[in-house]
């Protein structure tokens, strides 16, 4: 009997981290993806992530319109609110054998608490972790309420067996997002050439960094005085930018913005800015590139694998698994974050760590989903 899975995509970010599980998911004979996308996956102006999956050869059973956009503390409660309220509808018309959701965007809560109330064995990937932010929050409350966790590296493994989760239920498959940074074609103008830049055309045949900064919502009275911070470290730089516009979050507003006054400065005459990339573009990109900065996950994913010198600023990835590539610098100060780019840009690239898997994940996932005991009897080993 076919297995239905249902997978809900809320974000840029999620589907790039969950990609090559999909991939696995629809070339098995004994499972069935079923899709859903909501919140800014839907939305043009936040990457247009649902195109991008459709491109990709998937099909979107469902589209969810719940994102209320604008810089105020109750939209994200207001957003995760509609979701419930909409998913609840949707997976009683999929019926899946269970739901699938991941890591610890605001919006991933929504699953989590529709299938649980719900009855729908809920599987969790990338659980386990420790970050700062309310991603904290939201991640291990979503472990809570999670039947199944397929954790990236043996340090989340052993944190939710603390927390009281069930080892028998905790499978290290490593991280999905890696997958795709395996065996990646090297990048080169011709496909920059497929992308609109705002301010300057990147041309990497020179010398060039990548920043990338998200906003922080428990530090939403800081927005604005970190992203000048790193705005001054980024002005006196000797070589080219690439500045990518951030998640939807609590104070993305702030950071546009202020990204807007700079694109229009004379002084942002190196800098190129882009709204979004193609997950695999995006990896190429970095792959080449000399440095990336900012506060993404993907500096201590991605690049770990790849060897790419990262510059991580500030709280957002606080006591998350990292390996040798990456520099921290904990406050949002433009001598030492200029200090540290000049630093890693004239390092070579880092040998990889594996601490977020060896690029298999996907389809080790998917052949466990084919053959494991389902159930939303919670069983606590506390």
């Amino acid at each position: 009997m076919v297995r239905n899975i249902c997978v809900v995509i809320t974000a840029r970010p999620s589907y790039s981290r969950i990609r090559s599980l999909l991939s696995a998911i629809k070339k098995s004979k004994k499972l069935n993806l079923q899709l859903v996308t909501t919140s800014s996956a839907n939305l043009t102006r936040y990457g247009n992530v649902e195109k991008i999956i459709e491109k990709d050869g998937f099909k979107i059973n469902h589209k969810i319109y719940n994102l209320i956009e604008g810089d105020d503390i109750t939209t994200p409660a207001k957003t995760t609110g509609l979701a419930i309220i909409e998913l609840s509808s949707i997976f009683k018309t999929l019926n899946p054998d269970c739901i699938v959701t991941i890591a610890d965007r605001f919006e991933t809560i929504s699953n989590a608490i529709a299938a649980s109330y719900m009855n729908i064995p809920l599987i969790h990937i990338q659980g386990g972790e420790v970050t700062g932010n309310i991603d904290e929050k939201v991640r291990h409350s979503i472990s809570k309420l999670s039947d199944f966790h397929f954790v990236s590296n043996e340090d989340a493994k052993k944190r939710l067996i603390k927390m009281g989760e069930n080892k028998k239920t905790i499978f290290n498959y490593g991280c999905p997002s890696i997958d795709i940074a395996v065996d990646l074609e090297e990048i080169n103008n011709d496909i920059i050439s497929k992308y609109s830049f705002l301010g300057n055309q990147l041309d990497i045949s020179k010398k060039f960094i990548v920043v990338l900064t998200h906003p922080v919502t428990t530090e939403y009275m800081n927005q604005k005085r970190n992203i000048s911070e790193l705005i001054l470290s980024i002005k006196n730089l000797p070589y080219q930018v690439v500045w990518l516009w951030p998640n939807v979050d609590l104070g993305t507003d702030i950071i546009s913005k202020e990204l807007r006054i700079f694109a229009s400065d004379k002084s942002s005459k190196n800098v190129s800015f882009i709204k979004n990339l193609d997950s695999i573009d995006f990896l190429k990109l970095l792959n080449k590139s000399s440095c990336l900065v900012g506060n993404s996950s993907v500096g201590i994913r991605e690049c770990e694998y790849l060897g790419v010198p990262v510059v991580n600023i500030g709280h957002r990835q606080n006591k998350r698994a990292r390996g040798r590539n990456v520099t921290d610098i904990k406050d949002f100060s433009s001598k030492l974050i200029e200090e540290a780019i000049l630093n890693q840009v004239n390092k070579q690239k880092y040998t990889t760590e594996y601490i977020y898997g060896d690029g298999k994940a996907g389809k080790r996932i998917a052949k466990k989903l084919e053959d494991l005991i389902l159930t939303f009897e919670k069983v606590i080993t506390y």
